[in-house]
């Protein structure tokens, strides 16, 4: 072989390991992806075998023939190995399939499609109202460590976290909306006004805007904010306290000790630089909490009779509906595992170090 053909080989060589050295992050996270997806439909599935309830008899009824119940029993697979079962299960997940609701009628992704938008919109605006108070609460409790200030912000943080939020929405709904008069009651939106804003994105606040109705976006608002800020203040006990450790840590750093030296102004200190340094571990906090409310809005759908995700899981639990319980606990453990990849690409905005 010639040298300048052994060169050529060499370097085409040296350019496919350097294409793989490329490429291998990537290949990391499907792999990763693709294993806990496995895990979380593992963990659904054989959740749903082990759960006190036939789902034949979710179908045909307590009184149905014997010869019915096993051609339902065949019908739905169940005849079948649990490892064959389970891969079928695999399969129509991976088609879009997540079963039929016994309930509705409709195919458990119909429904979800409906009602999620409702738990988005909850749940992003109990997010903000977190962020936009818990993270400045945060920081004042670190910067004032040991003081009333520091205790305050503690024992709020100390009672979102240990008051139940039923029990909290409940005592809401007596006081704004029973005593006060200040919000409006249970649910979206007036009767009178469902179905008037035409549906584009599901969420009734940025569909009132598109439409131009004003008069449904204040309804909504006044619907809205009593949960959002029921929701809002667990997800500012949880932020504020996280904010707080991170900023404790970075308070005691040399380099913030260094710029104070330098004569840089206290604000500047804390506002730009030991919050900056802390963004990155507080992208993940925030990312966490919103999944939190998304999944765990369950107690204030159902208080508030706010028709999400939520509400729609807890009733098919009542009814025994488990296909759509399932095929709800796949899409929030989707939505967690797609916050985080959410999360990671922050990072690299955020800290180009990341990269």
């Amino acid at each position: 072989m010639s040298a300048q053909g052994a060169g050529k080989q060499a370097g085409g060589g040296f350019g496919l390991l350097s294409l793989l050295s490329r490429l291998r992050p990537l290949l990391n996270l499907f792999t990763s992806l693709a294993v806990t997806f496995i895990g979380l439909l593992a963990i659904t599935f054989f959740i749903g075998r082990v759960m006190p309830i036939d789902p034949v008899i979710s179908v045909v009824g307590e009184r149905a023939p014997r010869e019915v119940y096993e051609a339902a029993y065949k019908a739905m697979g169940l005849d079948k190995p649990l490892i064959v079962q389970f891969a079928l299960y695999i399969r129509d997940v991976l088609h879009g399939d997540l079963g039929k609701s016994l309930l509705t009628s409709h195919p458990v992704l119909e429904d979800i499609k409906r009602v999620v938008p409702a738990t988005f919109e909850l749940a992003t605006v109990a997010t903000i109202l977190g962020v936009i108070t818990g993270v400045p609460a945060g920081v004042i409790a670190a910067v004032k460590a040991g003081r009333w200030p520091d205790h305050l912000i503690r024992i709020m943080g100390l009672i979102g976290y240990s008051v139940p939020v039923f029990w909290l929405g409940l005592m809401g709904l007596l006081l704004f909306y029973g005593k006060l008069g200040w919000v409006s009651g249970p649910g979206r939106l007036d009767i009178f006004y469902d179905g008037v804003v035409p549906q584009v994105t599901g969420m009734i606040l940025i569909d009132s805007l598109l439409a131009g109705d004003m008069t449904i976006f204040r309804n909504a608002i006044s619907h809205i904010i009593l949960p959002a800020v029921m929701l809002g203040y667990y997800s500012l006990a949880y932020i504020s306290r996280m904010t707080r450790s991170f900023m404790l840590e970075q308070l005691g750093q040399e380099y913030i000790t260094t710029a104070r030296v330098k004569g840089m102004s206290e604000r500047r200190v804390i506002w730009r630089h030991a919050l900056g340094n802390v963004m990155v571990p507080l992208i993940t906090v925030i990312a966490l909490s919103y999944a939190a409310l998304l999944e765990g809005s369950v107690l204030t759908e159902t208080v508030f009779a706010w028709p999400g995700l939520g509400f729609y899981i807890t009733t098919a639990l009542v009814s025994a509906d488990m296909a759509a319980v399932l095929g709800g606990t796949v899409v929030v453990g989707m939505v967690f595992v797609g916050l985080n990849l959410f999360s990671d690409f922050l990072y690299r905005i955020v800290d180009p170090r990341a990269k």
